[in-house]
């Protein structure tokens, strides 16, 4: 008995390290930016339909950074830098709603598919929307759902728009959420945020060495 438990054990972790490598293919290969989708295209396609086997996020996170490192080479590197670079610049523009940088732009697993999100703090939503109408910037209203904690949610305005080919999208969350961050869908921890200070120093860490060439 406790044989076949180790086995079907054994063959559960495999399911899951083959689930979440599939999903992180279908990500990078289908620009698929939702966990949830992927993970549920991956079981699909491999046949796997116990929830026991479906990874969590965090090890469907872990599958992309490696993918990306084998495979992507330069490229994804290129995409990354190129939208912490527009990132900054929407930072700049945005300062005065205490802007932040989240998701695969901040945490380096951005691709050329990856969307710039940007957590904007103001009380009055409408206040982002009559900015970016002044500064004639045409954007479409969507929301998100977010978690603050375990047992409360938020749905928050959205706003998204593209500029010089990549996409931005602008989540608009109370003052207070300042001091509290989020909970993020990878590992249900407080969201990593990068102030524009905190990118600026990011850049110049990452910075490519002099003489090096960007394939």
């Amino acid at each position: 008995m406790h044989r076949a438990r180790e086995h079907a054990a054994t063959q559960t972790r495999e399911r899951r390290h083959r689930l979440a490598h599939e999903a992180a293919r279908l990500m990078v290969e289908g620009g698929i930016q939702d966990f949830h989708q992927a993970k549920r295209k991956a079981a699909i396609r491999l046949g796997i339909h116990d929830d026991a086997s479906l990874p969590r996020n965090a090890e469907i996170e872990q599958a992309l950074r490696e993918h990306q490192r084998l495979f992507a080479g330069s490229a994804q590197s290129d995409a990354l830098r190129q939208r912490r670079e527009a990132a900054l610049h929407a930072l700049e523009f945005l300062q005065s709603f205490a802007p932040r940088l989240v998701g695969p732009v901040l945490e380096g697993t951005a691709d050329a598919h990856s969307p710039v999100q940007l957590h904007l703090h103001e009380d009055d939503p409408d206040a982002v929307q009559r900015f970016l109408d002044e500064h004639g910037i045409p954007a479409e209203a969507r929301s998100r759902r977010l978690r603050w904690d375990r047992e409360r949610v938020l749905d928050a305005p959205l706003w998204v728009f593209s500029a010089d080919g990549v996409v931005f999208e602008l989540l608009v969350l109370p003052c207070h959420a300042l001091r509290q961050a989020p909970l993020s869908a990878v590992d249900e921890k407080p969201m990593r945020r990068a102030s524009l200070a905190r990118l600026r120093e990011l850049l110049q860490d990452t910075a490519p060495a002099p003489g090096d060439t960007q394939g």
